[in-house]
């Protein structure tokens, strides 16, 4: 896979939009491991309601959001809003503020380390290298942190 620059967005295909569907259905539902949230936001310009699957990392006592393919239009949108709602049978509203370059090699670390079975293939760097091993590469990867609202 070509590496992505700060801006890039590896673009799911075909069958992966259709899993993510099916997934977010069930995650929504209540369905899933305790990681697993269907995040909400409305769209930027269009002001409609768009919905993507997430893992939710929780590292003491914070709750973060990682986008492992880039700049995704979430991201975009929950940048331009600040704001979010993660669903797991029932909603709850987060404010989502995005994490800086300083702090982002270690909550990647964890990210990758805890879900590397799902999220391995977007990072170049394999599971239980030190956080020092994302530093070339920490502006590919948006990090927020939740707050609840």
């Amino acid at each position: 896979m070509k590496s992505p620059s700060s801006t890039a967005f590896v673009r799911p295909s075909a069958f992966e939009r259709m899993l993510n569907g099916a997934f977010g259905a069930m995650v929504g539902a209540g369905f899933g491991l305790s990681h697993n949230r269907l995040l909400q936001v409305r769209g930027r310009v269009s002001g409609r309601l768009y919905s993507a699957p997430v893992n939710v990392l929780e590292l003491g006592g914070k709750l973060y959001l990682v986008c492992p393919r880039g700049r995704a239009q979430w991201v975009q949108n929950v940048l331009a809003s600040g704001k979010l709602v993660l669903k797991k049978g029932r909603s709850q509203s987060f404010a989502a503020t995005p994490v800086s370059d300083g702090r982002k090699a270690e909550i990647l670390r964890q990210y990758l380390d805890r879900f590397s079975t799902t999220v391995r293939r977007f990072f170049p760097v394999p599971p239980g290298s030190p956080a020092e091993a994302f530093t070339p590469y920490l502006d590919r990867y948006p990090v927020f942190e939740l707050t609840r609202v």
